[in-house]
């Protein structure tokens, strides 16, 4: 398998194997009109297996939404061809418009301008609770 290198943009890397996808989703990548390359488990010694995402254009990056679906993975930020900046992600404390509420009791489910706002509850476990029901993300 051939993947060009990119001259401008961004690599995730160190995806957790599997979650390429739902990153890919979550930052909406389809909505641009660029080229991203999605490649799924691939060896890696330190992870076993892992996926990584390239992105060939300087697209705005949420790195919250990264930091939620794995505050393992790395950014490195290209450009003209040249590694410029490795960026660590970590769990962000608070998430907005990045998932929705499931509880549909929820005041987010009957006030349609409400940000969807989740806080993180436990960090070991991952979990999120909305900040108007306390329902689990």
């Amino acid at each position: 398998m051939n993947i060009d290198s990119i001259q401008n943009g961004f690599v995730i890397d160190h995806i957790e194997a599997g979650s390429g996808m739902k990153l890919y989703d979550l930052l909406k990548l389809d909505e641009h009109d660029v080229s991203v390359a999605i490649i799924k488990n691939v060896q890696s010694k330190k992870m076993g297996k892992k996926d990584i995402i390239k992105i060939d254009a300087d697209v705005d990056l949420n790195l919250d939404v990264i930091g939620y679906v794995d505050p393992t993975a790395t950014v490195n930020v290209i450009k003209n061809g040249e590694l410029v900046e490795k960026l660590s992600i970590a769990m962000p404390q608070t998430l907005v418009n990045v998932i929705k509420c499931k509880n549909p009791r929820c005041i987010t489910s009957c006030e349609q301008e409400l940000d969807h706002i989740f806080k993180l509850s436990d960090k070991s476990n991952k979990e999120y609770r909305c900040l108007y029901c306390e329902t689990k993300a």
